[in-house]
């Protein structure tokens, strides 16, 4: 069986399968129901100075029939005191000495609070720290959170501040409500953290209701922006996650977070760079036993491979994601259709007839049957057709011998400049 320990900057623990800082982590209680069920780790949801949470706080986007397709929230962190909270940290630390605890904190930006919450929660035995830099509403109102962390020079301040006192690792979690995360990614090492977790929350309105026109959720009839998360997120964070993992400035572990919800998304954070991820919807949604799964199929898949740990997979994808620039303008792929499991539909036909490049023709076979068939030499391979397909298997798509070698866009401006340089000196 597959070793699927992780060492995130120092912060062990028995699997890549941490919880979020959210409620699922609100109390002991939970946290050791969630380590029984085997999750690996888990960050404490937010500790600073208890706020007032108001009612309600949630609301979902459901999609064609996919319950929790997104998820959206406006509460805020801990809403009970710091003393309760770090009693509990400490009986569940000795309770489960080998899992990850992992202390969230939000504190105004000012040096002496840092300091003190640190010294405080680190005194009851946490494996590492979290500087909440990311929740979007609510907090960053009162000028914390998000508010900290879209301005790059105080995420490496706060940052600094904190690693002036602290003796366990630092993770810094970014806000993706920002032009570039990368920027404030190297502000955060740049103030010395270890590691780095993203994505935190995206503003977000879930919806409203058009009989009473109120926000969903409202409070007495009025709403606000929450933080949105859950499978909708998924490509937004795993692309800042890429963003980050190869950008040689940010050299210090992540931690993947972001509509995470089974062991393939898992294996999708880990090849663009993840060294362990984070969950919550997928949890509150189903339940903490939702881990046994994700160990079951995260080991399968390794084991299959006959990769002996998780080393053999993180960061494999990195290498592979570049910018637009450096792809190949010569690749050539086309759709082909499979008229023996094709059946019909036309969907393919609509998509391209109408959004694309009216490249599939209706055709009669010699009995008069309606059958499709792709024009390749029309064909721009955008993979439109077999989005929309119904039926797996109906439509490839088939990459074709290029007649020319390879040839990025940034190589063919360099000849470009090149030739240009060479008519130039000719002139002179």
């Amino acid at each position: 069986m597959a070793d699927l320990r992780i060492d995130l900057a120092g912060i062990k623990s028995p699997n890549p399968f941490w919880l979020a800082s959210a409620p699922p982590t609100n109390s002991g209680y939970q946290v050791q129901r969630a380590f029984e069920a085997g999750w690996g780790g888990a960050v404490w949801k937010t500790l600073g100075d208890p706020i007032l949470n108001v009612s309600s706080r949630f609301a979902a986007v459901s999609f064609n029939g996919q319950k929790v397709a997104g998820f959206n929230n406006i509460e805020l962190i801990t809403d009970r005191p710091l003393e309760v909270n770090l009693k509990e940290i400490y009986e569940t630390k000795k309770r489960f000495p080998n899992h990850a605890i992992i202390a969230s904190l939000m504190v105004e930006p000012k040096q002496e609070k840092w300091h003190e919450i640190v010294k405080r929660v680190e005194d009851v035995g946490v494996d590492g720290l979290e500087l909440n830099f990311g929740c979007p509403h609510g907090m960053a109102e009162r000028g914390m959170g998000a508010a900290s962390g879209q301005v790059p020079e105080l995420v490496e301040k706060q940052t600094y501040w904190v690693k002036e006192v602290a003796k366990t690792p630092v993770i810094v979690k970014l806000t993706p409500n920002i032009t570039d995360i990368t920027v404030t990614a190297e502000s955060a090492v740049q103030g010395g953290a270890d590691a780095i977790s993203m994505i935190n929350t995206i503003n977000s309105l879930a919806g409203v209701d058009i009989d009473t026109w109120n926000t969903i959720p409202h409070v007495a009839g009025k709403g606000a922006h929450g933080g949105y998360c859950g499978p909708a997120v998924k490509p937004i964070a795993l692309n800042m996650v890429a963003e980050c993992a190869r950008n040689p400035r940010i050299n210090v572990p992540i931690s993947g977070i972001g509509g995470i919800s089974n062991w393939r998304d898992t294996v999708e954070f880990l090849l663009m760079g993840a060294t362990g991820v984070q969950i919550c919807t997928a949890a509150m949604h189903h339940g903490f036993r939702i881990v046994e799964d994700m160990i079951e199929g995260l080991s399968n898949y390794l084991d299959e491979r006959g990769i002996a740990s998780l080393d053999g997979i993180i960061g494999k994808s990195v290498e592979r994601y570049s910018d637009w620039g450096n792809l190949d303008l010569n690749y050539k792929v086309v759709a082909k259709i499979n008229n023996d499991v094709c059946i019909n539909c036309n969907k393919c036909h609509i998509a391209c007839e109408d959004t694309s490049h009216q490249c599939i023709d209706m055709l009669k076979d010699g009995h008069g049957n309606d059958y499709l068939q792709v024009r390749e030499e029309d064909c721009v391979g955008c993979n439109l057709c077999s989005i929309v397909c119904p039926v797996d298997g109906a439509i490839d798509m088939v990459e074709l011998q290029s007649e020319h070698p390879p040839m990025t866009w940034n190589e063919r401006q360099a000849a470009i400049g090149s030739v240009q340089s060479c008519e130039v000196d000719i002139i002179k």
